[in-house]
């Protein structure tokens, strides 16, 4: 008997402000859905906070008919703060992330001195391990650990060839994710990205950022394995491990930092939640001060 096609329906929103992509993939058989890397809308500046990104996504699983069931983070983000909470609220929908997650709230409960992070990932209603599988209806989520950008990202591959990167890759012509955050690996992120492209040439791949390369005129962030292995421009076939090393370790040494970084890994280390409140009611984020030199 021939294998039943086994295509999920995806819908992408980008957010201009962090150059996020969030998704909501919805099977098309049980109309059960998924959101993949929310964003919650946040000015540094002024320190506030709102849904407005949020919402739109949840009206239009309304407008599908659609049932979230599931709120899937690639990883911790350091750009974006996740809107995973309030999905949960609305939805009842379980808020997944890798479990190695561990490793990078241990890290990061130590720098924002932050007593009430578990270290243990607690905060998540599901840690999920490479070669997991979840039922988005009748949908197969596999989970693949790709470490190197973090510890904890993971892709996820639903149905037959749809595959979420996370932050390890980006299009072809913006190239790879940085590896100098804290648990960081250069040498790993090459080996995962391997470990994608080594999947069919046709599978497609959603990146969680574009950042519109120069030359480009617009936004992207759909692309194949064989585009990929052809045409990035870290890590197109005939890129050895070493080589890729050494790129990524010259380049990662000139980055900025993202520019929601400390709020970003505050709130997201607790699956999205806000630090609690203090003695005086008021909600804050920390801001670890140290000497140059």
């Amino acid at each position: 008997m021939a294998h039943a096609p086994s295509k999920p329906d995806i819908t992408a929103f980008f957010d201009p402000a962090t150059f996020t992509v969030t998704y909501l993939v919805i099977d098309p058989t049980t109309r059960v859905a998924a959101v993949i890397d929310p964003v919650a809308d946040y000015d540094h500046a002024s320190g506030r906070y709102s849904l407005e990104s949020a919402k739109a996504v949840l009206a239009a699983a309304h407008a599908r008919r659609a049932t979230i069931t599931h709120v899937l983070e690639t990883h911790v983000h350091a750009d974006h703060l996740s809107a995973g909470p309030w999905f949960k609220a609305q939805t009842g929908a379980k808020v997944v992330i890798g479990a190695r997650v561990d490793a990078v709230q241990s890290v990061f409960r130590t720098v924002f001195d932050a007593p009430d992070v578990s270290g243990t990932g607690a905060e998540f209603d599901l840690l999920v391990e490479d070669g997991d599988v979840l039922d988005l209806g009748a949908l197969p989520v596999t989970v693949m650990h790709v470490p190197g950008h973090t510890p904890a990202c993971v892709a996820y591959h639903i149905g037959d060839s749809d595959v979420f990167v996370g932050d390890t890759l980006f299009m072809p012509d913006f190239g790879t994710a940085r590896a100098d955050f804290p648990g960081g690996d250069a040498r790993l992120l090459y080996r995962s990205i391997r470990k994608l492209l080594a999947m069919p040439e046709q599978t497609t791949l959603w990146m969680c950022h574009d950042y519109k390369a120069p030359g480009r005129e617009g936004y992207a962030w759909q692309t194949t394995v064989g585009e990929q292995r052809r045409s990035n421009i870290h890590v197109h076939d005939g890129i050895d491990e070493d080589t890729f090393v050494a790129m990524r370790t010259a380049r990662d040494c000139k980055l900025a930092a993202p520019a929601l970084l400390l709020p970003s890994v505050q709130v997201n280390m607790r699956a999205g939640h806000m630090p609690p409140p203090s003695a005086n009611g008021g909600v804050y984020l920390k801001v670890p001060v140290s000497l140059a030199g």
